[in-house]
């Protein structure tokens, strides 16, 4: 949810928002991520490796915190 709110994807739920990811990136449909799949999955996907940027960049957090 965090992770949601900081990149602005709050018009979905934690479980929407984590089938979108998984829909993406689980590449062998098993419901789990192996790191490989991740780190391919994020590569591949640009809005992904935008949404995982902005999750480390603190910045977003303080705007977030400062708009309430």
């Amino acid at each position: 949810q965090a992770i949601q709110a900081i990149n602005g994807y709050t018009d979905m739920s934690a479980e929407e928002f984590t089938d979108m990811i998984f829909k993406k990136i689980d590449v062998n449909n098993d419901g789990e991520l192996t790191l490989e799949e991740f780190i391919n999955g994020v590569e591949k996907h640009e809005d992904l490796m935008e949404l995982i940027t902005k999750s480390f960049d603190l910045s977003n957090v303080l705007k977030v915190i400062q708009n309430g």
